[in-house]
């Protein structure tokens, strides 16, 4: 039974959080765009989708914060951060897309975020082959 429900919650959270993206209209690009656009029509409902998610977890992050057991490491921000948070927000405007819908959306067939989720494996895994390479070069591989 442990096992039925390891794989279940997973799959039920994630449902959950693509019903509420398709709910939210999240799913449409132009909904995405609008809010980016402060100069023109601006459309504020994803800072509101975006509040009532944070007003949901917050609370849940509180709870586990407070009754972990270990603290819990974080890297200095430095260039590689900086510069995949530049690229994310470039590719989330010019896109429309954040992964979670794109994923969402791909899996209806929408070709356009197919070709976007695509795009992010490649990024992923350049971004993994240039951190391995990177460590190695550091010695943080060597014994």
């Amino acid at each position: 039974m442990r096992s039925v429900i390891r794989y279940l919650q997973p799959f039920l959270s994630g449902l959950l959080f693509g019903a509420g993206l398709l709910v939210s209209g999240m799913t449409n690009p132009s909904k995405v765009q609008g809010f980016l656009d402060i100069g023109g029509r601006w459309d504020p409902s994803l800072a509101m989708v975006m509040g009532g998610a944070i007003c949901v977890a917050l609370p849940l992050f509180q709870w586990i914060l407070r009754h972990e057991r270990k603290p819990r490491p974080h890297g200095p921000i430095d260039g590689r951060l900086i510069v995949g948070s530049m690229l994310f927000g470039v590719g989330w405007g010019l896109s429309g897309y954040c992964p979670g819908p794109a994923l969402v959306v791909a899996g209806s067939g929408s070709l356009s975020a197919m070709e976007y989720v695509l795009a992010m494996a490649v990024g992923m895994l350049v971004a993994s082959r240039f951190g391995a390479f990177e460590a190695s070069r550091a010695g943080v591989f060597s014994k």
